[in-house]
This record gives structure tokens, C-alpha cells and sequence, in this order.
């Protein structure tokens, strides 16, 4: 299995405000759609709330929740992260698509990086992606998008591979 993490960031590690994004980039929405249907994608508690309508259609919806009363539709339940890619063993691809502490669970056992770096400061920002070691990471490809009539803030498209154990 290849163990995915999917983000879009702000110059200075912005994810969140208020548990939203703090952006609307509708390419972004699109790439991440693409990439992530017919997959599984593994979220925290609250990012599975901040979700406009529940579970994403066409992926297999995971939420990690320590609360065992914690329910919601379509979507299957996991205490802990390593419980969850036990079960998901079999994926091709697994997206790790938020929040922050999941991510900073899934950096060090990630196998690829979904990076979309945003190109703008949001001093608003609660939530912040952990420091990515540079000596761990390949960047494999990157295309940069301008500013356009739908698209507010230029951006980047960039995929990072974990550099293999020497």
C-alpha cells in the first residue's frame, strides 16, 4: 500500500481557520476529487465534520475518533491511525487527508507527499501542516498555476516521494 498524505498549505504551513480552509481554490478541489475517488481517505473527527456533506461520495471515508460513541454515516470508525491502515492493508492508495495531528501521526510512515502550495499569507490561521524534513523528501513534480477569474491565489501542484533508506 502507498500511504498518501493530501494538503493544501499556506506560505507559512496554513491549513485551517475555524476548521475550514482558509481559501477557496476550486483547481485545488478539483485535483484533490481526482486523486482521491475510488480511494480510501483517512480524517480526524473534526475534519470529518467540517466536511459540508458528510462523507465524500466514492472513497471509502475512514474517521479516527477516540470517542467510542462518535457515529456517522458511511464512513468507517478507527480509535488510532495504525488500527485503521491495518485494516486498509489491501488499498492500493490510502490519502491521509486531515488535520493537523494526523498528519504530524502520518508524516514519518508516509510514503508520498500531495502538496498544494498556496501563495499567500493567511494570518487568520489556527491550523498549520508540521515542518517537512527536506532531507526525507523528493520533490517528483511541480506545476505552478497564476491567479485566475475562479482561483483567487496562484498556486502550486507538487508531489513529494519519501527518499528510500540508504
Amino acid at each position: 500500500m502507498v500511504l498518501s498524505i493530501i494538503v493544501a498549505v499556506g506560505e507559512n504551513g496554513e491549513i485551517g481557520c475555524r476548521n475550514r480552509l482558509p481559501w477557496w481554490l476550486p483547481a485545488d478541489l478539483k485535483r484533490f476529487k481526482e486523486l482521491t475517488t475510488g480511494h480510501a481517505v483517512v480524517m480526524g473527527r473534526k475534519t470529518f465534520e467540517s466536511l459540508p456533506n458528510g462523507a465524500l461520495p466514492n472513497r471509502k471515508n475512514i474517521v479516527l475518533s477516540r470517542n467510542p460513541d462518535f457515529t456517522c454515516n458511511d464512513c468507517q470508525i478507527f480509535p488510532t491511525l495504525s488500527e485503521a491502515l491495518i485494516k486498509l492493508s489491501a488499498e492500493k492508495e490510502v490519502f491521509i487527508i486531515g488535520g493537523s495531528q494526523l498528519f504530524s501521526q502520518a508524516l514519518p510512515v508516509a510514503n508520498k507527499l500531495y502538496l498544494t502550495r498556496v501563495h499567500a499569507v493567511f494570518p487568520e490561521a489556527d491550523t498549520f501542516f508540521p515542518e517537512i524534513d527536506s532531507a526525507e523528501w523528493i520533490k517528483s513534480n511541480e506545476i505552478t498555476y497564476p491567479a485566475d477569474e475562479k482561483n483567487r491565489y496562484s498556486f502550486t501542484f507538487c508531489v513529494y516521494e519519501k527518499k528510500e533508506n540508504e
